[in-house]
């Protein structure tokens, strides 16, 4: 039976209004690795090292900063969200460092990123992909020390929200129709006091795999496509924030194909989106949190070796080492909910979270904007609904999607419940 465990429950209310001023802060870091490594996405590359980049990755952080508490946005070109190791280390020190209580860091999930799972042990990693073992060393400092900067250099902000349903996913999973999906593209703006943009961050649920499987480049694929367009239309920083994307793909055409041309085009409606937005200063700034943990049985059997033996073939043996999130066979996804001045929320969560439980976090939320986040805080595989697991498939099936089955449902109604409690503080 699914067990559940709260863990680390922070809730700290906003002050009367004027007591506290709302206040925002960016970073950017450059995390391609600078040495060949495997790479993360596709089991067909095993480990074959990458061999250069098409483009930079990089690490952006954006942090709200309510008077009482802050929180920290980070969007990463990466795979995944950090490991659950890498978050506590980034947790500690941007609490201790900076007074920032809630980090909700997110993989794009492009799968042109790097491996960042390998262990300094001995058929983990080490002596054989040191490189590997190096980068995922750094990443949580890197990723601390931007959190960090962005938090001390915060300057009062205003800021504003737009939504806007569009056909730029689709279901790659179910074979019933009509076929679930989220449509909806949201758009954070913040500008300083002078009216200039500090950053614009962009939400939406589609994998980003039309990079070639073959090519051993590093690349955020459309992603990275979309916030470059944004960033040269806007002269800003632009961030991606991937959504419940586990059954949803691009929904390509002849007019948005490939990386790039997809790229552009959810570039364009994002900068148009952007500029629509008149920000403004928050009545009641605040910012308040809650953290929970879903723990259970895992539906593939790791004690199992000629499981464990088959994984290793189909990827690469070092790479068991992503079975250390999985102790004793029980698999946790990770959710953290988040209000921002009463009218913001985001739900974030660790996994590869199915459209429909994205559809109905958004649809029992009390508050006004509410965003979905998967790949957050870590990586705990697919989280189906059980609609789906009846159908079965990739996405679905055990061999991919460890969580018991109706957990997606229970972080969906504990997700609109923590934000129905956050936002009547």
């Amino acid at each position: 039976m699914l067990s559940r465990v709260f863990l680390s429950v922070v809730l700290m209310a906003a002050a009367g209004a004027g007591a506290q001023e709302f206040k925002a802060g960016i970073a950017v870091r450059d995390i391609t690795p600078q040495q060949p490594v495997p790479m993360w996405g596709y089991g067909a590359r095993h480990d074959y090292l990458s061999t250069g980049a098409n483009m930079p990755l990089h690490a952006k952080v954006l942090v709200l900063d309510g008077g009482n508490d802050k929180v920290a946005l980070v969007g990463l070109d990466i795979g995944r969200g950090p490991t659950y190791a890498m978050m506590e280390r980034i947790e500690q020190r941007v609490r201790e460092e900076a007074g920032v209580g809630c980090v909700l860091a997110v993989g794009c999930h492009t799968h042109h990123g790097p491996v960042i799972e390998l262990l300094d042990q001995p058929g983990l990693g080490q002596g054989k992909f040191d490189a590997s073992v190096a980068y995922a060393k750094q990443l949580p400092e890197t990723l601390a020390d931007a959190i960090v900067e962005a938090a001390k250099n915060a300057v009062p902000a205003a800021i504003g929200v737009a939504v806007a349903e569009t056909d730029l996913n689709r279901n790659r999973h179910s074979r019933k129709e009509p076929k679930v999906r989220d449509p909806r593209l949201s758009v954070i703006r913040v500008d300083d006091l002078d009216g200039k943009t500090l950053a614009v961050m962009a939400n939406l649920a589609a994998h980003p795999v039309l990079e070639s499987i073959m090519d051993r480049k590093f690349s955020a694929d459309w992603v990275g496509y979309m916030q470059q367009g944004v960033e040269a239309e806007l002269g800003t920083m632009c961030m991606f924030m991937q959504g419940a994307s586990g059954d949803m793909s691009p929904n390509t055409n002849t007019e948005r194909k490939g990386p790039d041309g997809f790229g552009k085009a959810v570039a364009a409606k994002v900068a148009e989106m952007a500029k629509a937005i008149q920000p403004a200063v928050p009545a009641q700034p605040g910012v308040t949190h809650l953290h929970r943990s879903f723990s259970g049985p895992s539906r593939l059997d790791f004690k199992n070796p000629i499981v464990v033996g088959t994984l290793s073939q189909a990827f690469f043996p070092e790479l068991m080492a992503m079975l250390v999130e999985v102790p004793d066979n029980t698999v946790t996804a990770k959710l953290t909910t988040v209000v921002v001045n009463g009218d913001l929320a985001f739900a974030g969560v660790s996994g590869e979270l199915f459209s429909d439980l994205s559809n109905q976090i958004k649809a029992q939320s009390p508050v006004a904007n509410t965003l979905v986040f998967g790949y957050c805080n870590g990586h705990c595989m697919y989280i189906p609904t059980e609609s789906a697991v009846g159908e079965g498939g990739y996405g679905a099936d055990p061999t991919v999607a460890w969580v018991p089955v109706g957990t997606g449902e229970k972080i969906a109604a504990q997700a609109a419940a923590d934000l129905k409690e956050l936002g009547a503080k």
